[in-house]
């Protein structure tokens, strides 16, 4: 029978393998700059300073590229919510400085996609905004994880999101918009791999509790939606528009995770783990 460890020795005893996972992330995210990506000299003012309001004629964006970085947009200005969940469980040495790293990468993302549509005039400013503060006031709470459950989920969620910038990138709607879907999807990419080189080593040190929590995230896996004007969300759109869709998780986001942990080839479990890989086995290729 495995021991079962405590959040705080699992944080203690995972903090040099996060001291260096955060210095090769660092290492390997490029410093790209959101400024790069604006086309500053298509710019003009708006009315309320001497030059001309929004009207729907202005946008040459297609409806699918506009919805995908509406919601990509929303989702990175809720961040202070996703910051504080995040931050519960991770306020400690090396955790709490990969948190603000995590925090400033992602804050780098609204950024560059908020400038954009302004700057081009592709979508409603005034519509943005509104969202914007409907979305940030409903904000985002989710019920108390443990520390393994925490990873295992940021793992996920970054691994879909990585899913749906590609494929924004994919509908190659114009050269800049491809290349934030692109630089945006190769950040999400390295997070997940961050998260998920904490749950290999978390597997060395507790496998049976490990694969618990993996089992767990994976039954209970949402993305982050967002509420649109016209009632719909953005789950049910995004999978329309093919940017996105839940059907595809297992396949894109759960099964090369489980492959990189060694999920279905492990001899190192006991009656709990093989209890929850079993409840997996629908995911092995």
């Amino acid at each position: 029978m495995h021991t079962v460890l405590t959040d705080r020795e699992l944080l203690e005893s995972l903090t040099d393998e996060v001291e260096l996972n955060l210095h090769r992330h660092i290492q390997i995210a490029d410093g790209w700059q959101p400024h790069d990506y604006v086309p500053w000299s298509d710019g003009r003012n708006f009315g309320f300073l001497g030059g001309e309001d929004w009207d729907p004629s202005q946008t040459t964006l297609g409806e699918t590229a506009k919805l995908a970085l509406t919601v990509s947009v929303l989702i990175a200005d809720n961040l202070p919510s996703y910051h504080r969940e995040l931050g519960k469980s991770l306020r400690s040495g090396p955790w709490w400085r990969w948190v603000g790293r995590w925090t400033a990468e992602e804050n780098r993302h609204e950024i560059v996609i908020r400038n954009y549509l302004m700057l081009t005039r592709s979508v409603d400013p005034v519509q943005l905004e509104r969202l914007r503060m409907d979305h940030m006031t409903t904000g985002f709470r989710r019920a108390p994880l443990h520390l393994l459950d925490v990873l295992a989920n940021a793992a996920f969620e970054e691994a879909a999101s990585a899913i749906r910038h590609r494929n924004t990138a994919a509908l190659n709607e114009n050269p800049i918009v491809t290349a934030i879907a692109e630089r945006i999807a190769r950040d999400d990419e390295l997070q997940s791999e961050f998260f998920a080189d904490l749950i290999s080593a978390a597997f060395d040190l507790a496998p049976d509790q490990t694969l618990r929590a993996v089992a767990d995230r994976v039954a209970e896996f949402r993305v982050p939606t967002v509420a649109l004007p016209d009632g719909r969300n953005s789950d049910d759109v995004l999978a329309e528009a093919g940017i996105y869709r839940a059907a595809d998780e297992n396949r894109l986001v759960f099964a090369p995770l489980l492959d990189r942990w060694k999920v279905f080839t492990r001899t190192d479990l006991g009656e709990a783990g093989e209890k929850a890989r079993a409840e997996l086995a629908h995911l092995k290729g």
